[in-house]
């Protein structure tokens, strides 16, 4: 199945994987990657070190694009945006911000850009600043969320840019697949399906909750400082959003509460204190599997619905 987005990327089939903090790294991109779909290294808020690690990790288990994802908010993002750069990454996608001071200089490194967006007016912006296409990310994903849902979000940054469109967000079968491209976008992107991938290294208990997750099962938090997240319910996210609530607590003790909570969910698998990011399509994720199947699958789903339908993708 050929689309502007595999013809950008050189990749076989129109998925990439979500770039997840303290989750996608090296083991899970170059999986990814080798089964055809695009494999992404989180920079989260590492260094360059730890990430230039990841990326020649990931070269030694693939010889397929992969990418890297920086998060705009990093403390260490100009050391990590050079390194991307000098380390010549095929691909870079960004979450939290706008990566236009940085777009010079990757495309300088052959890198092609795919931005994280939530809006039109970001879209516009990026496609302004050179970027070769655009992630369109609805609420309905895990991690930090935007506003609009992907469905009403897809159709319009389609008809707001001219440049390729990704649809992210609610999305983890063949299904979410062809409806994304009925919106107009040319591939997707999913992070959640990908969490119980036998090649994930994310703890044991995290890949439990999302098995065992259902429809209902995630909510969001941290509206109040501007930064929502969407994760799996349990006593820690339970316990925030009473805090949240909480007019007399203030805004510092809120942040310092989430605070290490990723970490102690995706590397210690610690249930209560642990915030465990998913999206909504935790509810349809049944079995853990190698990325290679999950991609299979949802692939042979998709072709099998397009049979004899024929779309500009």
């Amino acid at each position: 199945m050929q689309t502007k987005l595999t013809k950008l990327l050189g990749i076989r089939h129109p998925i990439i994987q979500g770039g997840m903090a303290w989750i996608a790294d090296a083991s899970l991109a170059s999986a990814v990657s080798n089964a055809g779909g695009l494999g992404i290294i989180s920079a989260m808020n590492a260094n360059a070190d730890w990430v230039r690690e990841e990326i020649r990790k990931c070269r030694t288990l693939t010889d397929k694009p992969f990418g890297v994802n920086i998060m705009l908010m990093s403390p260490h993002v100009e050391e990590v945006a050079q390194m991307v750069a000098e380390e010549k990454v095929p691909v870079v996608t960004t979450g939290a911000g706008n990566p236009s001071r940085f777009v010079k200089m990757w495309k300088e490194a052959g890198i092609k850009i795919l931005p994280v967006v939530a809006s039109t007016a970001l879209a516009k912006m990026v496609e302004r600043a050179g970027a070769d296409a655009v992630i369109a990310e609805g609420g309905e994903s895990g991690g930090h969320v935007g506003d609009l849902t992907t469905m009403a979000l897809v159709p319009q940054v389609v008809d707001a840019v001219k440049i390729p469109v990704v649809a992210a967000g609610g999305i983890g079968d063949g299904r979410g697949l062809v409806a994304a491209f009925a919106l107009g976008a040319c591939g997707v992107q999913m992070g959640t399906r990908f969490l119980v991938a036998d090649e994930c290294t994310v703890s044991a208990e995290y890949k439990k909750k999302v098995l065992a997750a259902k429809d209902i099962s995630t909510m969001v938090t941290g509206r109040r400082l501007g930064h929502p997240v969407r994760a799996i319910k349990n006593t820690y996210m339970n316990a925030y959003a009473k805090m949240e609530a909480d007019s007399n607590i203030p805004d510092e003790q809120l942040e310092q509460f989430g605070v290490g909570s990723l970490r102690k969910a995706a590397k210690e698998g610690n249930a209560d204190e642990g915030c465990f990011l998913a999206g909504q399509i935790a509810g349809m994720v049944k079995r853990a599997q190698p990325a290679r199947e999950i991609i299979d699958e949802i692939m042979a789903q998709a072709e099998k619905m397009m049979e004899g339908v024929r779309w500009d993708v």
